[in-house]
């Protein structure tokens, strides 16, 4: 599969961000309003394309989640992008609905795949625990939480879940997908306002993995649940009932990171191969500690 493109046309990334409340997630659906469907029939109509245009992007993220640093990428004819390049924007400006923007659009480099291409995705949770709830002004990107939470404990648990490992207990499993993933940053800190934000990046995320992790990490916070519990979880390496996977709307794409550009297509190539973690001796697959 190469990400070579085909004569005659040029690859155009996109950077956009959304506010996912209304959307039934990236992905274009046939009956539900889609954060895909609405870009790429906009795309169609300013360009005024013949052919639907078809985008691919850096993390599909869930209906309600939103984003403000999404980046996808689409292949336009050398003529069309010449002919549109400069107005793109603000045509697109005009024509998108209120809860998506396009904010760049531009050339890429060659061997840039917006999906394959990233080493690292961010994301941030949010949560308030003030016993009188959130703020009204906040309440579509913060989940509440009624019980008073403990930030430190919350990270020395996710501690345990840094590192390459399976994370088959956090994630809803797809047929053909694999599980491991590189945890490579899970941390909480409290806000002057009181609202508490987990950051968590990864080169990759499953299914579901950022809002079982907060689900299983707010339990600890809250006491329900010790310090070890989560680790205890992630080494089970199946799905576990008792992790809570919290709601959608306290969950935003922050930012996608992309290597230098003369090493785009290694790492596009490096990325589609199905991953296994290391093997000690004659024994099972091994993860961290």
């Amino acid at each position: 599969m190469s990400d070579e493109v085909e004569p005659g046309y040029v690859r155009v990334r996109l950077d956009l961000s959304y506010d996912g409340k209304d959307f039934s997630g990236w992905a274009k659906q046939r009956t539900r309003r889609t954060v895909q469907g609405e870009l790429e029939s906009a795309l169609q109509t300013v360009m005024r394309l013949a052919d639907p245009v078809d985008l691919t992007v850096a993390g599909r993220t869930d209906a309600g989640v939103h984003a403000r640093g999404q980046v996808a990428h689409l292949d336009l004819p050398e003529e069309v992008w010449a002919e549109h390049s400069e107005v793109l924007l603000r045509r697109l400006a005009g024509r998108l609905p209120q809860d998506v923007r396009v904010w760049r659009v531009a050339e890429a480099p060659a061997g840039f795949n917006a999906r394959f291409a990233a080493v690292w995705r961010r994301y941030a949770y949010r949560v308030g625990d003030h016993k009188g709830g959130v703020d009204p002004l906040l309440r579509g990107h913060v989940l509440w939480h009624d019980w008073p939470l403990d930030v430190a404990a919350m990270n020395e648990a996710s501690r345990a879940l840094l590192g390459e490992h399976d994370f088959a207990a956090y994630c809803k499993k797809r047929e053909g997908a694999t599980t491991i993933r590189t945890l490579q940053q899970l941390s909480w800190e409290r806000g002057a306002d009181g609202v508490i934000t987990a950051t968590v990046r990864a080169d990759a995320f499953c299914h579901n993995m950022v809002r079982s992790l907060v689900g299983a990490l707010l339990h600890v916070g809250d006491g329900h649940r010790a310090v070890s519990w989560p680790g205890e979880v992630l080494r089970a390496a199946v799905r576990d009932s008792s992790v809570h996977v919290v709601r959608p709307h306290g969950l935003t794409l922050e930012e996608v990171g992309y290597p230098a550009d003369d090493q785009l297509a290694a790492r596009a190539k490096e990325a589609r191969n199905m991953r296994t973690l290391p093997v000690l001796g004659n024994g099972p697959a091994a993860g961290c500690c």
